[in-house]
């Protein structure tokens, strides 16, 4: 018994670990540092300051293929529950916060081909 219970124990912390591998980022973390942008998205004018943190964060956080596909579906999804959301203003936050990124901010852009 005491052996198939460490078997049970080590199949479990291998299936953690793995999924910890190929875990995505998640909506709540997209949202959480993005939602400093709402006011701007909407209505222009000066992008705050942690805005940009957020922007820059997040960007830092999608360093692998799943976890940029993830958070392009969360921006889409989320973005589409914002009432005035201009697309332009979205399209060009990155570049004025200073990210690079190597997909377009768009509704339109097919996450599944985001590398």
């Amino acid at each position: 018994m005491a052996l198939a219970l460490r078997f049970f124990i080590c199949f479990v912390l291998t299936v953690c670990i793995v999924a910890s591998v190929d875990a995505a980022i998640s909506c709540g973390t997209v949202v959480s540092n993005l939602a400093p942008c709402v006011n701007y998205l909407s209505k222009g004018g000066v992008v705050p300051d942690l805005c940009c943190e957020g922007v820059q964060k997040l960007n830092g956080m999608a360093q692998t293929t799943p976890d940029r596909q993830q958070a392009c579906k969360c921006l889409q999804s989320t973005a589409k529950g914002i009432s005035g959301l201009n697309p332009s203003l979205a399209s060009g936050l990155p570049g004025k916060c200073g990210v690079s990124i190597p997909y377009p901010i768009s509704l339109s852009t097919n996450c599944d081909n985001v590398k």
